[in-house]
């Protein structure tokens, strides 16, 4: 039970198609999760650089107060002059982030301070919070205040010719500091945001004019899929996505051509002949080959005379039948079609693909098409049963023959004009062989032996024979 809810489990999730997401979504969102990162460390650097050095600038301040205050508190200290001591404490405390100030003298009574009240009242030592620092003679610590105020206070020793004679002491805000922190915090976070939504749109932008193109190749691929090879792709662009949609344009012509090249000669050749070609385009066997083949003619007997009685119609679609008949009974065993000669087809086995057993192909294709003519005759097609077939094996010469405005491929050779005479010689539904087919098959193949011939060209006779069948024994399916 427990095997088949993980079979079970586990077809549901190859089921659950992942969600599909464009690519320039996916690089806008690395783009800007990259920017967000980058700015976002940053920023915090930059913050809490920024928090230290607003720290270091109030302490720096307060140390200005506090040189200020000892500097021009030593006389009115050393004469008692309470009122210039609380003018000099009244300036610095109009400064901003100054809580209070004060001045002590070396009996510890406050001489000074920002709050009257606690004028010439005995000093009650500060509770740091924390560590206390040294800075020359600066010493500045944290407390805070009873009414749970933060303070930063900072004193110094007020001397003159080496004798003490008190302390000033400046308080400054915590609470300034974090404003002044808080301030600089939202002005950084403001910038950053409108950085980060600059960085989007600019990354958008980019995501989408890279991702454009590939959106236009997927379209130009579906479309090639669908056989559609005039599709172009229209892409002006200097960089390799415009190289890529060049190349992709040349492999659609490519394309095109090698299936406007099948198409059309695959009417003709077999599928073996027709993967050989278009595996290997710039073959011998399109430049020119020599090699042993077998030619079969197959003709129509008094085709002239029926052409001249009949419908052009009828006559083109009699013809067709026949064409259609031995073209296919041809490519069944492996041979092509090289051409139709008015009411004749010429066919060859053994080129430009070689096959051992040619010969038995090509007698086995003419005994197929004649067993299929005859079948077909029932449907009143009288022309069917006239046919008259010659063939014939010898060494032939194959390629593009032709001139630069008009080319085909088609085979040259004795044994071609010997089928030519054998196909004339043979009567309705007959079958004519050479004596070079005959002394190829003649353990498998059942024929009679007619009156040599004399054929022009040739020097002697020309061995001739009608071919009956192939012997029982042996398969009428021929194998290379």
């Amino acid at each position: 039970m427990k095997d088949f809810v993980n079979r079970m489990r586990e077809t549901m999730v190859e089921e659950v198609a992942a969600p599909r997401i464009p690519i320039w979504l996916q690089l806008s969102l690395a783009t800007m999760l990259v920017l967000a990162l980058s700015i976002g460390i940053l920023s915090y650097v930059i913050m809490e650089r920024q928090k230290d050095n607003l720290r270091d600038h109030i302490i720096k301040l307060g140390m200005v107060s506090l040189n200020y205050l000892a500097s021009n508190a030593k006389v009115p200290l050393l004469t008692d002059d309470t009122l210039a001591l609380n003018i000099l404490i009244n300036n610095v405390a109009s400064v901003d982030g100054h809580y209070y100030a004060f001045i002590v003298n070396n009996k510890g009574i406050i001489k000074a301070h920002t709050d009257s009240n606690k004028i010439d009242k005995p000093f009650k030592p500060l509770v740091p919070i924390g560590k206390v620092a040294h800075k020359g003679d600066v010493t500045y610590f944290n407390y805070n205040l009873p009414n749970g105020v933060p303070i930063l206070n900072l004193s110094m020793p007020i001397v003159f010719q080496n004798k003490k004679l008190g302390e000033v002491d400046v308080g400054l805000s915590v609470n300034f500091i974090k404003n002044l922190f808080i301030n600089e915090k939202e002005f950084l976070t403001y910038a950053t945001l409108n950085i980060i939504f600059l960085g989007m749109l600019v990354a958008v932008f980019i995501s989408l004019r890279f991702s454009r193109p590939f959106s236009i190749l997927v379209q130009a691929t579906t479309q090639i899929a669908k056989g559609n090879y005039d599709f172009k792709v229209r892409l002006k662009r200097n960089d390799e996505l415009g190289t890529l949609a060049d190349a992709f344009n040349r492999m659609g012509t490519e394309l095109f051509r090698q299936s406007m090249m099948k198409e059309s000669f695959g009417k003709y050749v077999g599928p073996e002949v027709l993967n050989m070609i278009l595996q290997s385009p710039e073959h011998a066997w399109l430049k020119g080959q020599k090699n042993e083949a077998s030619i079969l003619f197959a003709d129509i007997r008094g085709f002239t005379g029926y052409s001249e009685t009949t419908e052009p119609e009828e006559v083109v679609k009699r013809l067709n039948a026949f064409f259609a008949i031995a073209s296919r009974t041809i490519m069944e065993q492996g041979g092509y079609v090289d051409k139709f000669i008015g009411d004749a087809v010429l066919a060859v086995f053994g080129i430009p693909v070689y096959q051992q057993n040619h010969q038995k192909r090509c007698v086995q294709a003419a005994i197929s098409m004649q067993q299929e003519l005859s079948r077909a005759t029932s449907n009143g097609n009288t022309l069917l049963n006239s046919v008259g077939i010659g063939i014939a094996s010898g060494v032939v010469v194959a390629g593009n023959i032709g001139s630069p405005l008009k080319m085909e491929y088609t085979v040259i050779g004795d044994c071609v004009n010997v089928a030519s005479y054998l196909c004339d010689l043979a009567g309705s539904s007959e079958i004519i062989i050479d004596g070079d087919t005959k002394e190829k098959l003649s353990e498998s193949l059942d024929a009679i032996s007619l009156t040599p011939q004399k054929i022009k060209g040739r020097k002697g006779l020309v061995s001739v024979h009608r071919v009956l069948g192939f012997k029982e024994t042996t398969s009428n399916t021929p194998r290379s």
